[in-house]
């Protein structure tokens, strides 16, 4: 029997999201910048969605976005197939007899953000997991102050902040006193979360170019 003054502390209803740094990142991203400026060149229209400005490539990149996107992908894939279990817990993909097939199908567009651009709040119906993967930061990762943050919107909306917004829980990974989480980016980095999670871009306030991949994955 526990003593009295134990605790079991149980983290439940956790929103999982992955950050994956992929190796050889400075070649890839290379490969990458020169066919999304392409594109950029040939298609300068773009299409739009959530970017506020910006340019926005169709979200069939896989189909002209060469190797390296098609690499890219295999990484999200892969990253999808390791954060995924069915019901009993099993986990996704793999070589093994305990791992269950998981079919991904893809749809994959390139993003490019300059001065005053970027994302409002959105979340990307009908997929599982969504993916985001920085080819060029813009600088942010060194300089804080130049925005293009990747925010995300806690699932609870304001709640835990209305009756005490001077306290916390234990255990709870958020201790900042919002309803808003951001992530820096990072080249090379790509960051994996569920599909229906609210979020945006904040505008980037750099002089240079803020190049990243966005993808859906569904069954």
């Amino acid at each position: 029997m526990k003593a009295a003054t134990e605790l079991d502390i149980l983290s439940l209803f956790v929103t999982v999201i992955a950050l994956f740094d992929v190796p050889d990142a400075v070649s890839l991203n290379a490969q990458l910048r020169r066919v999304i400026e392409q594109r950029e060149r040939t298609h300068p229209a773009g299409r739009v969605r959530s970017n506020l400005g910006g340019w926005q490539s169709s979200d069939d990149m896989e189909t002209w976005g060469g190797t390296a996107a098609i690499k890219l992908l295999a990484f999200g894939r892969n990253v999808a197939n390791r954060m995924t279990t069915d019901r009993e817990g099993n986990p996704g993909g793999g070589p093994h007899p305990e791992h269950f097939a998981v079919t991904w199908r893809a749809n994959m567009w390139a993003n490019i953000n300059r001065k005053g651009e970027g994302n409002a709040f959105h979340s990307h119906p009908g997929a599982f997991w969504s993916g985001v993967y920085y080819v060029d930061d813009g600088g942010t990762d060194a300089d804080p102050s130049l925005g293009g943050e990747l925010e995300f919107m806690d699932p609870r909306g304001p709640l835990p902040l209305m009756l005490a917004p001077h306290l916390g829980y234990v255990g709870s990974s958020d201790l900042s006193n919002t309803s808003i989480q951001a992530l820096r980016p990072k080249p090379g980095r790509l960051v994996m979360f569920p599909a229906w999670l609210m979020h945006q871009v904040r505008p980037y306030h750099g002089t240079a170019e803020r190049i990243s991949v966005a993808f859906n994955l569904t069954l």
